[in-house]
């Protein structure tokens, strides 16, 4: 018995020294690199995230926004050559071969990115939207709402994190609404307002009467013909309140805090985070209706609330299907 309590003595030891030791949280350094302006609402969810650590756990941050590819992996560096212990950021695209590769030689460092393929060993962690719940939930309100049968959908490019998410829109219109039609654009850019606005017109001269605003853009078209919209991975009702009547909310505060905590207790790992990002560990949530809480049906917001309650319980799962979706 004494030599497994010694044996306990030196392991507590070894995490309260060296490598081991946590740090306070006033002496940690995190950075984001962003591809896009942090007005765009991915880059952004992630960077309000992190101001939020920086107010209540006094961090610091700092983050570099719109880096284009050619300028990615010299940024990454800068920050790992400063010491940073987190750096986190978006990878789809131009972003992901450069963030491995820096990931890949800075290994005492730990990299979360967003990215659509698997974590990187030891410490290149991975993370997604994975809002596509709460898109179910926009889905229900817009197949019950419907008056011509038709609804629009303004996407940015059919990758796996927004295929999920137009599907499950889709998917929630048709189980209240067998009979429900669909059409969808992707834009082709993750930010590309004039190019969304002018999908959004075109859709809504083809008889679409609600539109799911996965881009940024759709309002403007929607206030213009009056038409309701959805917003996304934000609450964007304080940009037309008379148009937007809620949307998927994506909190990526959960993510950042559980990646900052493991790195100071230095149980960081390659890891995928997807957990963190769905509605269970608060990461996915529904955005208030705000004045839509008076102006849609009560029956319809209670199938909506009794369908979020069964998904927070576990006993109904949202399909993901990240094929690219066509116009019905």
């Amino acid at each position: 018995m004494k030599y497994r309590f010694a044996a306990l003595i030196l392991l507590a030891a070894f995490f309260l020294s060296g490598t081991g030791e946590a740090k306070e949280y006033k002496e940690f350094k995190l950075a984001a690199v962003f591809q896009t302006a942090i007005e765009e609402p991915w880059d952004g969810a992630i960077h309000q995230a992190c101001l939020q650590a920086q107010k209540e756990l006094g961090i610091t941050y700092e983050f570099a926004e719109k880096v284009g590819a050619a300028d990615f992996e010299r940024v990454l560096r800068e920050y790992a050559e400063r010491g940073f212990d987190l750096i986190v950021g978006d990878a789809f695209l131009a972003g992901e071969e450069p963030s491995r590769r820096v990931a890949k030689d800075y290994p005492e460092t730990a990299f979360a990115f967003g990215s659509e393929f698997a974590p990187q060993e030891p410490n290149y962690s991975v993370f997604d939207n994975w809002i596509h719940e709460p898109s179910y939930l926009c889905g229900i309100i817009a197949g019950r709402m419907t008056k011509t049968g038709t609804l629009g959908i303004v996407a940015a490019i059919p990758i796996a994190e927004v295929n999920r998410l137009v599907h499950a829109f889709r998917q929630g219109a048709l189980s209240v609404n067998p009979s429900v039609k669909v059409k969808v654009a992707y834009i082709g850019s993750w930010f590309d307002p004039p190019k969304a606005k002018e999908a959004s017109l075109a859709q809504i001269e083809a008889g679409a009467d609600l539109i799911f605003a996965e881009r940024f853009g759709v309002f403007e078209a929607a206030k213009e013909k009056g038409v309701p919209a959805f917003g996304n991975m934000m609450d964007q009702n304080s940009l037309a309140p008379e148009t937007v009547i809620t949307g998927p909310v994506w909190d990526m505060y959960p993510t950042v805090r559980h990646s900052i905590d493991t790195v100071r207790e230095g149980t960081w790992k390659a890891d995928n985070l997807k957990e963190w990002s769905m509605m269970a560990k608060g990461g996915a949530s529904l955005a208030p209706f705000h004045e839509f809480d008076k102006k849609l049906p009560p029956e319809v917001i209670a199938e909506v609330r009794e369908m979020e309650a069964k998904i927070l319980a576990g006993k109904f799962e949202v399909p993901v299907i990240e094929t690219e979706l066509t116009t019905d």
